[in-house]
């Protein structure tokens, strides 16, 4: 029963219980493209290292395309190979391959995207904090010693998306793009004199 003083729409979900009712613990949410690793494991059994080719099924491309607000995405491989390093840490290698379909900023029509791009990081080990030089590999925290590869592809994809597509016959509107206006105006014309 909500107390008097309180409006039905100001109440948190937990106000709305039953008295004495605990609230559920939140049901963990997996990644659309969910695929862990155990660190520890490679390496193991005298191999230096692992290779893996990590595929996409069509209803995990589904969700990758809403998540990502693209208009599909046909296909997402990332072959990878996994070689351990010192300390615990896991370099990773690979190319990533997609084809998908985004909509052109100007026009709305469908643009395809044919992606290839290299993947190199570095996984690290619970307790370890990722370098942030500029030469540095990316490093990924593995809390628990597991690190999810799926999300890393993913969101390698997401850096890989072409973030104004636009359709090949597409034209700007009158008045957008081309004369500058406002306050560049000014540093344009003086541009020109320089």
């Amino acid at each position: 029963m909500p107390p008097d003083d309180k409006h039905p729409e100001d109440m948190l979900p937990e106000d709305m219980l039953p008295e004495g009712q605990a609230p559920a613990e939140p049901a963990l949410v997996l990644p659309e493209f969910h695929r862990p690793v155990t660190l520890g494991t490679i390496g193991q059994g005298g191999h230096s290292g692992r290779r893996l080719v990590l595929e996409a099924t069509p209803a995990e491309c589904a969700a990758l395309a809403a998540r990502f607000d693209i208009l599909g995405l046909d296909r997402l491989t990332a072959t990878l190979e996994l070689t351990p390093e010192e300390k615990g840490t896991v370099r990773v290698a690979g190319r990533l391959v997609a084809s998908l379909t985004q909509a052109c900023v100007v026009s709305l029509a469908p643009v395809h995207q044919s992606i290839d791009e290299p993947v190199a990081c570095r996984l690290l080990p619970p307790g370890r904090a990722p370098a942030d030089g500029p030469d540095d590999l990316d490093e990924i925290e593995s809390p628990d010693g597991i690190a999810d590869l799926g999300e890393v592809v993913a969101e390698l994809l997401a850096l890989a998306l072409d973030p104004y597509p636009r359709a090949p016959a597409a034209v700007l509107p009158e008045g957008f793009g081309g004369a500058v206006s406002g306050g560049f105006a000014a540093l344009a014309a003086l541009r020109r004199k320089i």
